[in-house]
């Protein structure tokens, strides 16, 4: 079963439950993916509707940080819900010690050791944890590993 395929069964039980809160969360992710596929860009195979949900992801937690600054709990609550039901549908996220661990085990194969190499190094690293981690998190670690 396709992922769009299992977007669109969860949506149904969740309708069916009268779970409104993840029937909307999951009808948002497949309005993306529609939009995506109606921009000529073709069909969203699953890489690339993970690529979308990856995104939605990322546009929640940088409403987390704006929330945050305005004290709305709730809509801090709501929005890591969304983010919990969204993870059902990526690959098992990194820890942070992982990624350090890839990160370093890359710099030393591509001799990247400064500053200066940190597209070198972003480039090499992007692909092995591309859907399996946060971007920023990533971005942070390889600086953290270039900076030693």
């Amino acid at each position: 079963m396709s992922l769009k395929e299992s977007l669109l069964a969860d949506w149904k039980k969740s309708m069916k439950a009268r779970d409104r809160f993840t029937a909307n969360v999951l009808s948002d992710i497949r309005a993306a993916i529609l939009n995506f596929e109606k921009s000529g860009q073709g069909e969203a195979d699953d890489q690339t509707a993970m690529e979308i949900i990856a995104k939605e992801v990322k546009m929640r937690r940088d409403s987390i940080v704006e929330f945050k600054k305005g004290n709305r709990d709730d809509l801090i609550k709501k929005a890591e819900d969304e983010i919990e039901i969204l993870f059902q549908y990526l690959p098992k996220q990194l820890t942070e010690e992982e990624i350090l661990r890839i990160v370093s085990s890359v710099a030393d194969q591509i001799g990247a050791n400064s500053m200066k190499d940190m597209g070198k190094l972003m480039s090499a690293v992007i692909p092995q944890v591309k859907g399996k981690a946060d971007g920023k998190l990533v971005n942070e670690i390889v600086r953290e590993v270039l900076n030693r």
